[in-house]
């Protein structure tokens, strides 16, 4: 068994009672080497996991490296070793996708220093010669616009194709402040700053929300034309190359380090309307074309639950526009949505009125006019000026990368349950996702591989699945009949009900909550169902 590095060889042999471990300098000096032999003494130590042969190797390596300057150059001080960190063994043989474990060696007694060494795919990923890795990214929305500048500045050759560069996604248009100040966006593609938010009940019940919001904090609302135009921009000012053009399908590379060749029509000024079939060689693609991503098609990554989402733009007068200054309203009900809520968002000169459904999509237009009834009052005398639809999915989708493929946003299925909010983790995940190639190439140096891109899943996993999770569960509970629903307006109505729910949705983070006042919060939940569900059935009598 044989491992490199840019420094050293290290070579492994065996025979049924022995072992004999060779390392040698790889560097201009002659070669080091030390032989060792020794009888296997760890093979059934109570901690370790992992198959008895490498497990002493490691032993052995760990007694012995205190002997000499394992990897001593320039670019990096001479080091012997106290233990070994070897995480799930990438690089020494095939990993399974799941459940990466790391492993540790106690530290020996006679080791006067304490230094580590740790393995990682990267550093025997082959070196990119003659130019820098090369980098797709399909899809101009907020992921890709923000996966596309994360590259180009991290040194990476990168492409970003977009089909619509003037899409105008059926989206509320929601950013929480966090996103502001994470992604320094200005304040102009800002069109409303909301403090204020009216939650309203299958009965017309209205409970203000925003109380608990401090002088600087506000929710954003943006219109999708001019937040994604600004981050594909700001992508090409750093460098990438921004391509008008429709993703068609990708050939899959032979090896590892082959290209992938992707398919895609492109248009400009010089061509007709039909556009042109072109063809471009990558090293890496990450597929942020949305819910119904081709590139997701081309790794079999799975289909997933999706919700219809159906807006209109409506242009209302000057004076019910100033109602709309600093507020939106959200409504609930069988009549707007069997599952999700209707909306009522403020944009820069009219309203974004929609609804959405998982369950009924057949009546989604239906829901929609329901929820023009329920605002008319508020939005009589305006004029529809756009109307959009679109897919947003419910839940990420079975398989999220392969090889050195990965989905980010929509594409990968990141929206929120209960809210449907995915502006953020769209632009996040993409990031996230470029971040890891930065890294695991070294700035565009070195190859890349599939380990590399899973660290973006582990760390996006552990970041926001309790998020996920947590709205998941209020969806169930509180969107599941008129009655529920009534329960979770009247709740809102709490004060630390707010604080807890603002702070969570505009700085993306679960927050601990006190145990006492959670405890109020349980009692009082169960008693707003409690008699929700007794003015169900005193509105039932009256119905017969």
């Amino acid at each position: 068994m044989t491992l490199h590095n840019e420094c050293h060889k290290i070579t492994f042999t065996e025979s049924r009672t022995t072992h004999t471990l060779q390392l040698e300098r790889r560097s201009k000096n002659p070669a080091h080497i030390i032989p060792y032999t020794s009888q296997p003494s760890i093979a059934s130590h109570p901690t370790i996991k992992t198959p008895v042969n490498i497990t002493n190797h490691i032993h052995l390596i760990h007694k012995k490296l205190t002997l000499l300057n394992f990897c001593h150059s320039s670019n990096s001080p001479p080091q012997t070793m106290a233990s070994i960190a070897l995480k799930s063994f990438v690089g020494l043989r095939q990993t399974s996708t799941e459940n990466h474990q790391s492993l540790t060696l106690p530290k020996s007694k006679s080791t006067p220093t304490k230094r580590n060494l740790r393995i990682v795919a990267g550093k025997f990923s082959p070196k990119v010669t003659g130019r820098n890795l090369r980098v797709a990214v399909i899809g101009g929305g907020p992921a890709g616009g923000a996966a596309a500048e994360t590259l180009a500045k991290g040194g990476i050759e990168t492409f970003l194709i977009e089909r619509k560069m003037d899409n105008c996604k059926p989206c509320g248009g929601a950013i929480p402040l966090c996103m502001v100040g994470e992604f320094d966006l200005p304040l102009d593609i800002i069109d409303r700053r909301v403090t204020k938010m009216k939650m309203i009940s299958p009965s017309n019940v209205a409970v203000d929300i925003g109380q608990t919001l401090k002088p600087h904090e506000y929710i954003g609302m943006v219109r999708r034309e001019i937040l994604d135009a600004y981050l594909r921009d700001r992508a090409a000012g750093a460098g990438a190359t921004v391509i008008n053009g429709l993703f068609l399908k990708m050939d899959k590379p032979g090896d590892k380090t082959s290209p992938y060749v992707l398919h895609y029509t492109g248009y400009d000024a010089k061509i007709s309307g039909m556009g042109e079939k072109r063809t471009l060689e990558v090293d890496a693609v990450i597929g942020a074309d949305g819910a119904n991503s081709r590139v997701a098609k081309s790794i079999s990554a799975g289909d997933y639950e999706y919700a219809i989402a159906f807006q209109e733009r409506i242009k209302i007068p000057d004076e019910k526009m100033e109602y709309y200054e600093n507020l939106a309203e959200m409504y609930v009900g069988d009549d707007v949505s069997p599952d999700f809520y209707g909306w009522v968002f403020p944009k820069c000169d009219h309203v974004a009125v929609g609804t959405g459904t998982v369950t009924h999509k057949g009546d989604i237009k239906k829901f929609q006019n329901a929820t023009r009834l329920r605002a008319k009052d508020k939005i009589l005398g305006g004029k529809i000026i756009r109307v959009e639809a679109h897919p947003i999915p419910e839940h990420p989708r079975p398989r999220r990368l392969s090889e050195r493929v990965a989905l980010v946003g929509d594409a990968a299925g990141y929206v929120t349950k209960c809210s449907g909010e995915g502006i953020y983790f769209a632009a996040k995940s993409g990031r996230m996702c470029a971040e890891a190639i930065v890294e695991g190439s070294e700035k565009g140096k070195r190859m890349i591989d599939e380990g590399d891109l899973r660290k973006y899943l582990e760390k996006w996993d552990k970041t926001y699945w309790p998020t996920y999770k947590v709205l998941d569960v209020l969806q169930k509970v509180f969107y599941r009949s008129n009655p529920a629903r009534e329960a979770f307006v009247e709740m809102c109505a709490d004060e630390y009900v707010q604080k807890m729910t603002f702070d969570s949705y505009l700085y993306k983070k679960v927050v601990p909550g006190n145990p006492l006042e959670d405890l109020k919060l349980a009692v009082n939940t169960i008693g707003s169902l409690v008699r929700a569900n007794a003015l169900r059935r005193e509105m039932d009598k009256i119905s017969v």
